[in-house]
């Protein structure tokens, strides 16, 4: 990821080699490689709706938005910095996104009436009772879970189309409380861990389901980032299919 410096405090982000370009805060939260894996395990499809909650910058829906063409893009976020931040990264990139500023929990009237093929997420990793908070409120906003996993899937699920699509990213150790938060609304869900090297816990989760699925549970395969068992230089040494993914925009296989 290439950065320059536009302002004091905002850098701008190369994303998908070059691809996209995303202007967000030089401190606090800054949007990595965990959104693009995200938006690689969409299976969107042209001329198909895609809602993305708690949104940020843009970075996931607009990394899908790159990689499958003629998509409806709608985002919702509750912070005004990172939604004015996710419309002028879209108009910069010339892609059509419709970012709503609101609480997923005050869902906006607009989005209330509205339904998606997906609805994807990447909600706050860290619960708010384990740890210390951040003395940056806008880094705490975006860290710090003060929504609980069951009003992200509750609205993600409200939000979807029969047969539509969820799918999140979250911290492997939450794995359990994804799964608990799910109601019988939601099935055919596939997890799939990703692991820095082999032989190495998984960090990551994806976790994708179906509205109204009826399809057994399943643990994919898990997906390996790095290349060998140990970090020897200061190279990523990304695996060929990480490296389609980051750079070329590449699809994620779920299954």
């Amino acid at each position: 990821m290439h950065t320059t410096d536009p302002a004091p405090d905002l850098t701008n982000d190369a994303f998908l080699g070059g691809q996209l370009t995303l202007t967000q805060p030089a401190s606090g939260y800054r949007a990595g490689v965990d959104p693009v894996f995200l938006a690689a395990a969409v299976p969107a499809q042209s001329g198909q709706a895609v809602l993305d909650l708690g949104c940020g910058a843009g970075a996931a829906i607009l990394c899908l938005g790159r990689r499958v063409r003629g998509l409806r893009l709608v985002g919702l976020e509750r912070q005004s910095f990172y939604a004015d931040l996710a419309r002028q990264n879209a108009r910069k990139n010339a892609l059509a996104v419709t970012v709503h500023h609101g609480d997923l929990e005050q869902m906006p009237a607009a989005l209330r009436q509205d339904r998606f093929d997906h609805v994807i997420m990447n909600p706050p990793y860290y619960r708010r009772d384990r740890g210390t908070p951040s003395p940056d409120t806008i880094r705490e906003g975006a860290l710090g879970e003060d929504t609980p996993l069951t009003a992200w899937l509750d609205q993600a699920t409200r939000r979807l189309m029969p047969g539509g699509h969820m799918t999140m990213i979250q911290n492997a150790e939450r794995l359990p409380e994804v799964l608990r938060a799910m109601d019988a609304r939601l099935g055919s869900v596939v997890v799939k861990p990703l692991c820095p090297r082999v032989g190495r816990a998984a960090s990551l989760v994806i976790v994708q389901a179906r509205k109204g699925g009826r399809g057994a549970f399943r643990l994919a395969a898990p997906l390996v980032l790095h290349e060998g068992d140990t970090h020897r230089t200061d190279c990523d040494h990304y695996r060929p299919e990480i490296t389609a993914i980051l750079r070329d925009a590449a699809a994620l296989a779920i299954a």
